[in-house]
């Protein structure tokens, strides 16, 4: 295959002929480009011949599980990704449309060491993407995604023979049977399966209902139009609608799920939504007290109350914030033998034996569904209630391009830095200490922080808060902090959403 081209335009000779891949489409875990404006289909079947040549160098078996989700262009897009590695010698296994922990499951069920799945995620239409790894249950990282890249945009990937393809069918039942398993509720648990018109449509109200839940469906028609707003449940629009509709049917709570369904949100019984990492944090007082001395793995999104927590202390538990990103937290959780990891985003790592370590937002939701079946008579607001106060934001992502957002955040972390070194203080609290091992967490001495990172799948900053005092005080720690400091530097742009 030609060496591929970052200059061509749609609508040409070249297009059609040529393979077109955009460098920043190779991100520290994953790969994702707008489709046509920074790939086009040559493109992606040329990185399927990469990925096979980069599975030949690793000494990996040549079998790989492949699917795709549910988007307009998904299906082409995995037909010119399976091209690709069938010509670089790959056993193709097509498991069809399917959620992104089903691939990975697949990679267990049908014995096959390596994955491709075809997903844009959350992102909005007109992406698209690609989550691989080759060791079960991690995906690729930085070192894997970079010689990736070298061999893709220096065309060194290389033909082989013996690659086919096998259509593996009715895997979708087989999945929903691992989910499940023998879980069968023994309370009434009326539950709102909210989708987003997206992929999990297929899949989370029949894997609820097989747990023993009642099951109110919420936008669980697939619609690659996605009509409403993209199936995000770490986006406040998606929160309020399924805190709606809790509302209006007086269900118990509302699980939503994003768009290949490795993410999980929770709106509890009164209509709030609670963050994943404070979801995460109540299953791992659940969790602890049955598996004594665990470990838990938490990204630096993720609420301080995990260190200070009484219950987790009492029942032996310890844990370790790690960087933000579902192979780095899915990575670390596998290195330590946590038995869970948690991410602000809504992706649970559960591992041994609740689940097999990668992310699956039905395996959470099976989880939470689990924790209130241990909870008789008692809500999901209760449990929530029992927490200590902290006050954690929205995610926050204001524009910044991919070319120069890594710059942007080495100058905003050496400003913390500094600040810190030199005593300096946010709104009157003393900084503690910079924790840089994702962007700069900032702590204060009295238990708050702000975190300013970049996105390692958009071009944009990521941007979190959590206060120990009050809303108010959270909502100040953004507008007095954090936004201020970053519209000093002109390449930041509009915020996504903000409190």
């Amino acid at each position: 295959m030609m060496k591929p081209r970052q200059d061509l335009t749609p609508n040409s000779i070249d297009f059609e002929n040529i393979p077109f891949v955009k460098p920043t489409g190779f991100r520290e875990y994953d790969a994702r480009w707008i489709l046509d404006k920074e790939i086009n289909l040559l493109g992606i079947q040329a990185l399927g011949l990469g990925l096979a040549t980069f599975v030949h160098e690793s000494g990996v078996q040549p079998r790989i599980v492949v699917g795709h989700d549910f988007r307009s262009y998904s299906l082409m897009v995995k037909q010119a990704l399976i091209l690709g590695l069938i010509e670089g010698g790959m056993e193709v296994l097509d498991i069809g449309l399917a959620l992104s922990p089903m691939a990975y499951f697949g990679q267990f069920a049908l014995n096959a060491p390596c994955v491709a799945m075809v997903t844009a995620s959350h992102n909005e239409n007109g992406w698209t993407g690609v989550k691989m790894g080759t060791n079960p249950p991690v995906t690729f990282g930085p070192d894997e995604m970079g010689r990736l890249k070298e061999i893709v945009l220096g065309g060194l990937g290389v033909s082989r023979p013996g690659g086919r393809v096998e259509r593996i069918e009715n895997f979708r039942e087989t999945y929903l049977k691992e989910v499940v398993g023998d879980i069968k509720l023994s309370r009434p648990l009326k539950v709102i399966a909210a989708c987003g018109n997206g992929t999990a449509g297929a899949f989370a109200p029949d894997a609820l209902r097989m747990m023993g839940a009642e099951v109110i469906e919420m936008d669980c028609d697939l619609d690659y139009t996605f009509p409403k707003y993209n199936p995000n449940p770490e986006d406040h629009e998606m929160l309020v609608s399924m805190a709606e509709r809790l509302r209006e049917t007086g269900a118990d709570l509302a699980l939503g799920f994003d768009g290949d369904g490795d993410r999980c949100g929770v709106v509890d019984d009164t209509g709030h939504e609670i963050f994943a990492d404070k979801i995460g944090l109540l299953l791992a007082r659940d969790l602890s007290a049955i598996y004594k001395d665990a470990t838990f793995v938490v990204d630096v999104k993720s609420t301080g109350l995990y260190k200070t927590d009484e219950v987790l202390k009492a029942n032996g538990a310890t844990t370790v914030y790690w960087k933000t990103g579902h192979s780095y937290i899915k990575r670390k959780t596998a290195e330590l033998g946590a038995l869970a990891g948690f991410e602000k985003s809504g992706h649970f790592f559960l591992a041994k034996p609740i689940g097999r370590g990668y992310d699956d937002g039905l395996v959470a939701a099976a989880a939470v569904l689990q924790m209130m079946d241990r909870n008789p008579g008692k809500a999901l607001s209760e449990l929530k209630t029992a927490l200590p106060d902290a006050w954690t934001s929205l995610t926050m992502s204001p524009h910044c391009g991919d070319e120069v957002k890594y710059g942007v955040l080495d100058k905003i972390v050496a400003e913390y830095e500094r600040l810190a070194a030199e005593g300096g203080s946010i709104l009157g609290r003393k900084i503690l200490e910079v924790i840089t091992v994702n962007g700069a967490r900032v702590h204060l001495e009295d238990g708050s922080w702000v975190l300013v990172r970049a996105s390692s799948n958009k071009p944009e900053m990521v941007v979190v808060v959590e206060s120990m005092r009050s809303e108010d005080d959270m909502r100040a720690l953004f507008r007095e902090e954090i936004k201020p400091r970053l519209a000093a530097h002109p390449e930041i742009g509009a915020y996504n959403q903000e409190i």
